[in-house]
């Protein structure tokens, strides 16, 4: 009955168009049966009140044109309607890229519902391609209603400071404190707000003593990524609250990014998008050497998404960190970094990455005067990013002021611990102490990067030249011959000739005279 119904309104519906050309002819040029057109109704018994309406001047000849235009209307309608049940139910469609060619699964806007969906809430929003966090108002803990203003602050700046980051999607404050005052279910929350990270915290005073919790949650799987306590006098209000800010903000950056990374590792490497190929070439960076392996995720990464301006950075340092290990010229290593370095800044003007690696590829052609320059912008436009920190201590480093980068590199352990710029910290500090014939402090910051990446030859070259000095010859034998074993090249880059980043040749003699007591023959 149903199929009979649609077959007659298909056929009612292509003939509309007749009926209404029918009706203007008609209409137009005059013609109209009317005699014959009465006795049909005469001969159907018509009532005399429609008879009567007849007489009273309605013309017959728009009857045609009015059915016919109802019939398109109700159409339209049925055509609207069915694409909106279709859009509703259907996910995607497939499109025929040219004649001939196989059908291929159209892309959504939307991510697909593994990585869209938050687990638990089919109707969650699509995650952005990046890190998304949201930051809560703080729970004011306190008998005073007056620390709903500290603690409000203490979450507003949190906010702000994440947003200077350009790798996290930030949801702004008007959207995250709507849900102050509330009992929230975090997972909630992110379902609602399309992020997959919630921190939530509370604020407690008591007398001058405040005590400030918080916690990073992933949305996801709903398990605590970091979680911290800061108790503080309240000497100076505005003082503490930028120092928990800071600490804070410090602490999120790598917990997030590590969190990522993690995430990126799990995942087949043929199925990752742009932003996982960059975590996860990040992941074999923080192994310490892996750099060809992070080189080809970083490429991949750039051929996913050419205008991806971080990726560029990285694949950049790549090219450094390849030649300074003696697997590239230099005149080669420099060309390739430099041009990716400039790429990623013409993406990005704002990249604190991209200013930081342009800063080590002046920095590595000796070029002291605009690696500063490079340096201090990327630690103007991102202060939590370590890795404007760590180049700004290299370049002091080799510019002879080891004194003066000691800060700067402490500033970058600082902000990452554990990542991918740790091992540089460790080893520059180490040839800092050494080129201040500081020899004790060398060993002890070499030993330490050893102990934290043991496959990498840097801090084994340091650590021969600072036994060596200290005629301590059996351990520093043992240290050169495991240093060479685990890179021939690294040995023979910084040894057969001096390398360019090295601003004053007599650091570069020094290295030397520790490595001949090591028992280098050179």
């Amino acid at each position: 009955m149903r199929e009979g119904t649609q077959k007659l309104w298909h056929g009612l519906r292509e003939h509309a168009t007749h009926w209404v050309v029918g009706g203007t002819l008609l209409a137009v040029t005059g013609f109209a049966p009317e005699e014959w057109l009465a006795h049909t109704v005469h001969g159907l018994h018509i009532p005399e009140s429609v008879l009567h309406l007849w007489s009273a001047g309605v013309d017959v000849r728009v009857f045609p044109i009015a059915v016919g235009m109802a019939v398109i209307a109700i159409g339209l309608l049925r055509q609207r309607q069915t694409v909106l049940l279709t859009a509703a139910s259907v996910p995607s469609v497939s499109l025929a890229v040219s004649a001939g060619a196989p059908p291929v699964e159209a892309v959504s806007t939307a991510k697909t519902v593994e990585q869209s969906l938050v687990q638990g809430y089919p109707d969650a929003l699509p995650l952005p391609d990046k890190p998304s966090i949201a930051v809560l108002a703080f729970t004011n803990m306190s008998d005073d209603p007056e620390q709903e203003y500290f603690s409000d602050g203490v979450a507003e700046d949190i906010i702000t400071e994440l947003s200077r980051n350009r790798l996290l999607f930030v949801i702004a404050r008007n959207s995250s404190f709507t849900y102050k005052g509330h009992a929230v279910d975090t997972r909630q929350v992110a379902r609602e707000l399309g992020v997959r990270y919630v921190v939530e915290g509370s604020v407690r005073r008591d007398g001058n003593r405040i005590r400030i919790t918080a916690q990073l949650i992933d949305a996801e799987t709903g398990s605590h990524i970091w979680a911290e306590r800061f108790d503080r006098d309240l000497a100076d209000i505005f003082t503490v609250q930028d120092e928990i800010t800071r600490a804070m903000v410090a602490a999120l950056g790598p917990a997030i990014s590590q969190a990522e990374r993690q995430r990126a590792m799990q995942r087949p490497p043929e199925n990752l998008s742009a932003w996982e190929a960059y975590q996860r070439a990040l992941s074999h960076w923080s192994k310490g050497e892996d750099f060809s392996t992070a080189r080809v995720f970083l490429q991949r990464a750039v051929a996913l998404d050419p205008r991806f301006a971080p990726a560029h950075a990285m694949l950049a340092s790549c090219y450094l960190s390849e030649t300074s290990l003696g697997a590239r010229s230099v005149q080669e290593g420099v060309r390739l970094a430099e041009a990716e370095a400039r790429t990623a800044l013409e993406l990005d003007p704002d990249s604190a990455i991209a200013h930081a690696v342009l800063a080590w590829v002046f920095g590595f052609q000796g070029d002291q005067g605009p690696a500063m320059e490079e340096a201090d912008a990327a630690i103007a436009l991102d202060p939590n990013d370590p890795r404007g920190h760590m180049i700004k201590g290299r370049i002091l480093v080799f510019s002879g002021q080891p004194a003066e980068a000691r800060e700067f590199l402490a500033t970058a352990l600082r902000l990452d611990p554990r990542g991918p710029t740790a091992l540089g910290v460790m080893v520059h500090r180490a040839i800092g102490c050494y080129f201040e014939g500081d020899y004790l402090s060398a060993e002890a910051m070499a030993r330490r990067a050893i102990r934290a990446y043991p496959q990498t030859p840097r801090p084994y070259a340091w650590l021969a030249a600072a036994l060596g000095q200290l005629g301590r010859v059996d351990e520093a034998h043992a240290a050169l011959d495991a240093g060479i074993a685990a890179s021939p090249s690294y040995f023979e880059f910084i040894t057969a000739s001096r390398p360019p980043y090295y601003h004053r040749p007599k650091d570069h003699e020094h290295l030397l005279d520790g490595l001949r007591k090591a028992g280098w023959q050179g």
